[in-house]
Order: structure tokens, then C-alpha cells, then sequence
């Protein structure tokens, strides 16, 4: 009977822990989006971060309500900032495929000696076909 109530301590306890760090996670989230903002200045950056840090709980709680709406927008523009660059990114890794792409890896093996003029004019019409 005592094990159990001892385990039970450690999971209320590892339980609590959890739910600090996650809320230390948190409020450095706040802080980090506060930063991020454009549309506020430097007095208000001053201000949310002071609450924040100050009262914790409360700046939390106030900032969800207050600015949370401008934190998802916020998240979702740079979401879709990073699946731009990556789509862009990947069309320039596309463009050495197809044919043409073929045909100037085979000419680096010709020139390189790995095949033979024979074999480059092979890999060169079935690239055409």
C-alpha cells in the first residue's frame, strides 16, 4: 500500500512538473510572438513583455484572449512563407530533370570518361524519344 501511495506522489508530482514547463513554454511563446509583431511598438512590446514576465498567469491569459487571433495569423503567414520557398526551392531542383537534364549528366560522364561516345549518344536519343 505504501509503494502505491508513493507512485501515485511521483505521478502527481511528474504531473505538475509537466504542466510548469509546458506553461514556462508557453509564456516564452508569448514573448517570442510579441517581438515578432510589426503592427505594435517598442512601448507595447516593453509592456506585454513586462507582463508576462511579471504575472505570468494573468499576461498569459490576457494575451491569449487579446492577441491570439494575430498570433495564428501570424503563424499562418510565415507557414505559408515557408511552403513558398519550399515549392520555389523544389522547381529549381526540377529543372535539371526531364531530357535536357539527362542529356548534360550523360555529356558529364562522356567528358569524364565513366562511358563511352557510343553509350552518351544512346542515353542522348532515348532522352529525346
Amino acid at each position: 500500500m505504501d509503494f502505491f501511495a508513493n507512485f501515485f506522489n511521483i505521478l502527481l508530482w511528474s504531473l505538475w512538473f509537466f504542466i510548469w514547463i509546458s506553461f514556462i513554454f508557453l509564456v516564452i511563446r508569448f514573448v517570442i510572438d510579441v517581438f515578432r509583431d510589426k503592427s505594435i511598438g517598442v512601448f507595447a512590446k516593453i509592456l506585454w513583455t513586462l507582463l508576462l514576465v511579471l504575472l505570468p498567469v494573468l499576461g498569459a491569459l490576457i494575451y491569449i484572449f487579446a492577441r491570439g487571433k494575430g498570433m495564428a495569423e501570424r503563424d499562418m503567414a510565415d507557414a505559408e512563407a515557408m511552403r513558398a520557398a519550399q515549392v520555389e526551392y523544389t522547381k529549381g531542383l526540377m529543372s535539371e530533370a526531364g531530357p535536357a537534364g539527362e542529356i548534360k549528366a550523360a555529356k558529364e560522364l562522356l567528358d569524364s570518361g565513366a562511358i563511352t561516345a557510343e553509350e552518351y549518344e544512346a542515353i542522348k536519343a532515348k532522352a529525346l524519344a
